[in-house]
């Protein structure tokens, strides 16, 4: 039962925010019920997919996801990755660390001064976006209008999902929290567009590392079972409450969080 309402809340701050949930899972598992990091990870892999597969299917009907801006930065988490595996290595990771807890820290303090920014204005879509047609749009059902939007820093924003991609090959860890925040704050897109995107991409993401888990025996039933039923019903209830809240609202629930992994990386760097 623990483990169902520890997934549940996972899946729905994951669908709402685009994290996966992973942030929230993989603590519990180890900390609070003591079971093996591999193990808690291999679950985690499962929650990010069920959270990417609950959330995803409603963002897109809802067209809230850009798939092309999606699949556009995916690949550049990908070679991020690739080189991070290369890169393993030869770099210190407590160095990463407090170079990604900086990075996070000023990036939180940023999204804070912007947290009452409901919509992106007088934004200057960049010739890249406008070549690989990376504008949209939605409707928006607290507004109660169309938005339209385009997509500005295209550069920035691939540069920081490269870094993602690079973080999660060195050190192993998710990184939801980067693709929100390069889709918002370097590529000024709504904080639901970005939230709704980075939910299909995570799902990519996951999936391409489920089978080696899997290969190698660290996806148990009885401890990925209950997280994926949780999240699936968590995720659920989160993709149904996001529509119906502001971005301004979306913003300040993910600026908590956002300085709470910046801790933790910090703290990590600090005792290596």
């Amino acid at each position: 039962m623990l483990i169902l309402t520890c997934s549940f809340i996972a899946g729905f701050f994951g669908a709402l925010l685009g994290l996966g949930g992973g942030i929230i899972i993989i603590p519990f598992l180890t900390l609070a019920l003591g079971i093996d990091i591999r193990y808690a990870i291999g679950a985690s892999i499962v929650s990010v997919i069920a959270t990417s597969s609950g959330a995803a299917a409603a963002y897109i009907r809802d067209r809230i996801t850009n798939i092309r801006i999606g699949m556009f930065l995916e690949t550049a988490t990908t070679t991020g990755a690739i080189a991070g595996a290369f890169l393993a290595s030869l770099i210190n990771p407590r160095y990463l660390y407090l170079i990604f807890s900086l990075v996070l820290g000023y990036s939180a303090v940023t999204l804070f001064r912007r947290r009452h920014v409901e919509l992106p204005e007088d934004v200057v879509p960049h010739p890249l976006a406008t070549k690989l047609q990376l504008a949209g749009s939605y409707y928006d059902h607290v507004l109660q209008r169309q938005v339209y939007y385009t997509s500005a820093g295209v550069y920035g924003g691939y540069a920081t999902m490269f870094a993602a991609g690079v973080l999660s090959g060195l050190l192993g860890i998710g990184n939801g929290v980067f693709k929100v925040m390069a889709m918002d704050m370097f590529m000024k897109l709504p904080m639901k567009v970005s939230t709704a995107t980075s939910n299909f991409m995570i799902g990519v993401t996951a999936a391409a590392s489920a089978g080696i888990y899997f290969a190698r025996g660290y996806i148990h039933p009885a401890v990925a079972a209950p997280v994926a039923l949780g999240v699936v019903v968590g995720a659920t209830v989160g993709t149904r409450l996001m529509v119906h809240l502001r971005n301004t609202t979306i913003r300040k629930v993910f600026l908590p969080v956002l300085f709470y992994v910046a801790l933790q990386m910090l703290l990590k760097g600090i005792r290596g």
